[in-house]
Protein backbone atom coordinates (compact mmCIF):
# COMPACT_ATOMS: atom_id res chain seq x y z
CA UNK A 1 0.00 0.00 0.00
CA UNK A 2 1.33 3.06 -1.17
CA UNK A 3 1.70 6.61 0.94
CA UNK A 4 -0.64 7.73 -1.36
CA UNK A 5 -3.13 5.10 -1.42
CA UNK A 6 -3.52 6.06 2.69
CA UNK A 7 -3.85 9.81 2.13
CA UNK A 8 -7.37 8.90 0.02
CA UNK A 9 -8.31 6.75 2.84
CA UNK A 10 -8.35 3.19 1.15
CA UNK A 11 -4.87 2.23 3.93
CA UNK A 12 -6.68 0.04 6.93
CA UNK A 13 -5.93 1.80 10.65
CA UNK A 14 -2.97 0.33 11.79
CA UNK A 15 -2.08 0.55 15.80
CA UNK A 16 1.38 0.30 18.02
CA UNK A 17 0.38 0.66 21.49
CA UNK A 18 3.99 1.67 22.97
CA UNK A 19 5.33 1.62 26.62
CA UNK A 20 7.86 4.36 27.28
CA UNK A 21 10.33 3.69 30.87
CA UNK A 22 10.47 -0.30 30.40
CA UNK A 23 13.14 -0.78 33.31
CA UNK A 24 13.07 2.37 35.53
CA UNK A 25 11.20 0.73 38.43
CA UNK A 26 9.98 -2.43 39.37
CA UNK A 27 6.73 -1.23 39.30
CA UNK A 28 7.14 0.36 35.64
CA UNK A 29 7.95 -3.11 34.59
CA UNK A 30 5.11 -4.58 36.54
CA UNK A 31 2.81 -2.21 34.78
CA UNK A 32 4.00 -2.18 31.47
CA UNK A 33 3.84 -6.31 31.54
CA UNK A 34 0.57 -6.51 32.95
CA UNK A 35 -0.70 -3.88 29.87
CA UNK A 36 1.07 -6.31 27.75
CA UNK A 37 -0.21 -9.81 28.94
CA UNK A 38 -3.87 -8.52 29.88
CA UNK A 39 -4.53 -5.21 27.78
CA UNK A 40 -3.59 -3.61 24.26
CA UNK A 41 0.50 -2.82 24.82
CA UNK A 42 2.42 -4.50 21.86
CA UNK A 43 5.86 -2.71 22.11
CA UNK A 44 7.81 -0.94 24.76
CA UNK A 45 11.04 1.52 24.89
CA UNK A 46 13.82 0.58 27.91
CA UNK A 47 15.99 2.56 29.59
CA UNK A 48 19.42 0.61 29.77
CA UNK A 49 20.57 2.73 32.42
CA UNK A 50 18.28 2.07 35.36
CA UNK A 51 18.04 -0.74 38.11
CA UNK A 52 15.27 -2.32 36.80
CA UNK A 53 16.63 -2.48 33.12
CA UNK A 54 18.30 -6.13 33.87
CA UNK A 55 14.64 -7.26 34.80
CA UNK A 56 12.80 -5.97 31.91
CA UNK A 57 15.27 -7.55 29.33
CA UNK A 58 14.86 -10.94 30.82
CA UNK A 59 11.11 -10.52 30.24
CA UNK A 60 12.06 -9.46 26.50
CA UNK A 61 14.33 -11.89 25.95
CA UNK A 62 11.49 -14.77 27.01
CA UNK A 63 8.81 -12.94 25.69
CA UNK A 64 10.36 -12.16 22.27
CA UNK A 65 6.64 -10.93 20.55
CA UNK A 66 7.10 -8.15 22.77
CA UNK A 67 8.80 -5.53 20.60
CA UNK A 68 11.35 -3.74 22.26
CA UNK A 69 12.79 -0.29 21.09
CA UNK A 70 15.58 1.79 23.28
CA UNK A 71 14.39 4.54 25.20
CA UNK A 72 17.60 7.31 25.00
CA UNK A 73 17.78 8.76 28.15
CA UNK A 74 19.78 11.81 28.66
CA UNK A 75 18.55 13.31 31.22
CA UNK A 76 15.24 14.47 32.86
CA UNK A 77 13.38 17.79 33.77
CA UNK A 78 10.65 18.98 35.90
CA UNK A 79 8.23 22.19 35.66
CA UNK A 80 9.00 24.17 38.94
CA UNK A 81 7.89 26.99 39.79
CA UNK A 82 7.64 28.85 36.57
CA UNK A 83 10.28 27.04 34.98
CA UNK A 84 11.96 23.85 33.81
CA UNK A 85 14.68 22.53 36.39
CA UNK A 86 16.89 19.52 36.04
CA UNK A 87 16.10 15.97 37.68
CA UNK A 88 18.81 14.61 36.79
CA UNK A 89 21.36 14.57 33.50
CA UNK A 90 23.18 11.81 32.52
CA UNK A 91 25.44 14.42 29.93
CA UNK A 92 24.78 17.83 28.77
CA UNK A 93 22.52 17.06 25.66
CA UNK A 94 23.96 20.19 23.52
CA UNK A 95 27.44 18.49 23.78
CA UNK A 96 27.13 16.82 20.26
CA UNK A 97 30.48 14.46 21.67
CA UNK A 98 29.33 13.47 24.50
CA UNK A 99 25.62 12.79 23.39
CA UNK A 100 27.13 10.50 20.89
CA UNK A 101 28.80 8.47 23.24
CA UNK A 102 26.77 8.09 25.81
CA UNK A 103 23.48 6.76 23.44
CA UNK A 104 26.47 4.73 21.56
CA UNK A 105 26.80 3.29 25.29
CA UNK A 106 23.13 3.16 25.39
CA UNK A 107 22.79 1.01 22.30
CA UNK A 108 25.42 -1.16 23.34
CA UNK A 109 24.35 -1.68 26.61
CA UNK A 110 20.74 -2.58 25.16
CA UNK A 111 22.43 -5.38 22.87
CA UNK A 112 24.21 -6.74 25.62
CA UNK A 113 21.15 -6.78 27.97
CA UNK A 114 18.39 -7.93 25.39
CA UNK A 115 20.59 -9.75 22.68
CA UNK A 116 19.62 -8.41 19.68
CA UNK A 117 19.46 -4.93 18.11
CA UNK A 118 16.14 -2.52 19.46
CA UNK A 119 13.05 -3.03 17.08
CA UNK A 120 12.52 0.84 17.41
CA UNK A 121 13.91 4.14 18.84
CA UNK A 122 12.85 7.35 20.29
CA UNK A 123 14.00 9.15 23.60
CA UNK A 124 12.68 10.36 27.60
CA UNK A 125 11.16 13.39 27.06
CA UNK A 126 11.62 13.49 23.39
CA UNK A 127 15.21 14.97 23.98
CA UNK A 128 15.92 13.46 20.30
CA UNK A 129 13.75 15.89 18.48
CA UNK A 130 16.42 18.80 19.17
CA UNK A 131 20.05 18.61 17.80
CA UNK A 132 22.62 17.37 18.54
CA UNK A 133 20.62 13.86 19.63
CA UNK A 134 18.24 14.00 16.80
CA UNK A 135 20.59 13.81 14.01
CA UNK A 136 22.65 11.16 16.21
CA UNK A 137 19.57 8.85 16.36
CA UNK A 138 18.57 9.29 13.58
CA UNK A 139 21.53 8.13 11.70
CA UNK A 140 21.22 4.98 14.49
CA UNK A 141 17.90 4.60 12.95
CA UNK A 142 18.51 4.55 9.25
CA UNK A 143 22.17 2.37 9.86
CA UNK A 144 19.59 -0.14 11.54
CA UNK A 145 16.64 -0.22 9.46
CA UNK A 146 14.32 0.81 11.93
CA UNK A 147 11.81 3.44 13.53
CA UNK A 148 12.55 6.36 14.86
CA UNK A 149 9.80 8.59 16.56
CA UNK A 150 8.73 11.65 15.13
CA UNK A 151 11.16 11.39 12.28
CA UNK A 152 9.70 7.69 10.16
CA UNK A 153 7.81 8.96 7.33
CA UNK A 154 4.47 5.95 7.68
CA UNK A 155 4.20 6.15 11.48
CA UNK A 156 2.25 9.13 13.03
CA UNK A 157 2.90 9.76 16.68
CA UNK A 158 0.06 10.43 18.98
CA UNK A 159 0.85 11.81 22.53
CA UNK A 160 -2.58 12.26 23.17
CA UNK A 161 -3.03 9.61 26.25
CA UNK A 162 -1.31 11.21 28.80
CA UNK A 163 -2.36 13.02 32.32
CA UNK A 164 -0.40 16.04 32.30
CA UNK A 165 0.14 19.51 30.42
CA UNK A 166 3.58 20.48 29.02
CA UNK A 167 4.20 22.68 32.60
CA UNK A 168 3.08 19.45 34.56
CA UNK A 169 -0.49 20.28 35.24
CA UNK A 170 -2.81 17.88 36.00
CA UNK A 171 -5.22 17.47 32.25
CA UNK A 172 -8.63 16.22 33.89
CA UNK A 173 -10.26 13.32 31.70
CA UNK A 174 -7.02 12.90 29.82
CA UNK A 175 -6.53 9.12 31.20
CA UNK A 176 -9.89 7.59 30.76
CA UNK A 177 -11.92 4.91 28.94
CA UNK A 178 -13.54 7.23 27.23
CA UNK A 179 -11.35 9.56 26.19
CA UNK A 180 -9.36 6.68 24.57
CA UNK A 181 -11.86 5.31 22.92
CA UNK A 182 -12.39 8.67 21.71
CA UNK A 183 -8.90 8.52 20.08
CA UNK A 184 -9.24 5.47 18.51
CA UNK A 185 -13.08 6.30 17.37
CA UNK A 186 -10.80 8.97 15.60
CA UNK A 187 -7.73 7.26 14.69
CA UNK A 188 -6.53 8.34 11.10
CA UNK A 189 -5.35 5.28 8.58
CA UNK A 190 -1.67 3.97 8.01
CA UNK A 191 -0.29 3.19 10.91
CA UNK A 192 0.07 5.01 14.11
CA UNK A 193 2.02 4.44 17.59
CA UNK A 194 0.13 5.60 20.97
CA UNK A 195 2.45 6.64 23.42
CA UNK A 196 1.82 5.50 27.13
CA UNK A 197 2.94 5.17 30.09
CA UNK A 198 1.53 2.69 32.57
CA UNK A 199 2.90 1.47 36.03
CA UNK A 200 2.21 0.34 39.15
CA UNK A 201 3.45 0.47 43.10
CA UNK A 202 4.04 4.32 42.49
CA UNK A 203 7.30 3.93 42.88
CA UNK A 204 8.31 5.62 39.54
CA UNK A 205 10.68 8.92 39.49
CA UNK A 206 10.16 11.77 38.28
CA UNK A 207 6.94 14.04 37.46
CA UNK A 208 4.35 11.10 36.18
CA UNK A 209 3.78 9.20 39.26
CA UNK A 210 0.23 8.42 39.94
CA UNK A 211 -1.16 8.67 36.72
CA UNK A 212 0.61 5.19 35.50
CA UNK A 213 -1.84 3.42 37.64
CA UNK A 214 -4.48 4.94 35.97
CA UNK A 215 -3.24 4.44 32.48
CA UNK A 216 -2.46 0.84 33.21
CA UNK A 217 -6.31 0.38 34.26
CA UNK A 218 -7.79 1.96 31.06
CA UNK A 219 -5.23 0.16 28.88
CA UNK A 220 -6.34 -2.97 30.14
CA UNK A 221 -9.92 -2.18 29.92
CA UNK A 222 -12.39 -4.84 28.18
CA UNK A 223 -14.49 -1.40 26.63
CA UNK A 224 -11.16 -0.60 24.83
CA UNK A 225 -10.23 -4.05 23.43
CA UNK A 226 -13.97 -3.88 22.22
CA UNK A 227 -13.23 -0.51 20.86
CA UNK A 228 -10.36 -1.74 18.49
CA UNK A 229 -12.45 -4.68 17.28
CA UNK A 230 -15.58 -2.45 16.66
CA UNK A 231 -13.05 -0.31 14.71
CA UNK A 232 -11.61 -2.84 12.72
CA UNK A 233 -8.19 -1.39 13.99
CA UNK A 234 -5.18 -4.02 13.75
CA UNK A 235 -3.27 -4.07 16.76
CA UNK A 236 0.41 -4.47 15.44
CA UNK A 237 3.97 -4.32 17.36
CA UNK A 238 7.04 -2.63 15.65
CA UNK A 239 8.29 -6.16 14.67
CA UNK A 240 5.50 -7.06 13.00
CA UNK A 241 5.55 -3.87 10.55
CA UNK A 242 6.97 -4.74 7.49
CA UNK A 243 10.17 -2.21 7.30
CA UNK A 244 11.37 -2.39 3.75
CA UNK A 245 7.14 -0.85 2.58
CA UNK A 246 7.48 2.12 4.98
CA UNK A 247 9.84 5.11 3.33
CA UNK A 248 11.89 6.82 5.73
CA UNK A 249 12.61 10.49 6.00
CA UNK A 250 16.10 12.25 5.21
CA UNK A 251 18.13 13.36 7.66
Amino acid sequence: MTMAAAEHGTAPRRLIVNADDFGQSAGVNEGIIHCYEAGIVTSASLMVRWPSASAAAGYARANPALSVGLHVDLGEWAFSNGEWVTVYEVVPPQDSTAARTEIASQLDTFRRLVGCDPTHLDSHQHVHRDEPARSIVARIGEQLGIPCRHFTDGIRYCGDFYGQSSDGQTVQGAISVEHLIAILTTLPHGVTELCCHPGLRNDAPGMYVADRAHEAAVLCDPDVRAAIEAERINLLSFSDLAQAAIPRSAT
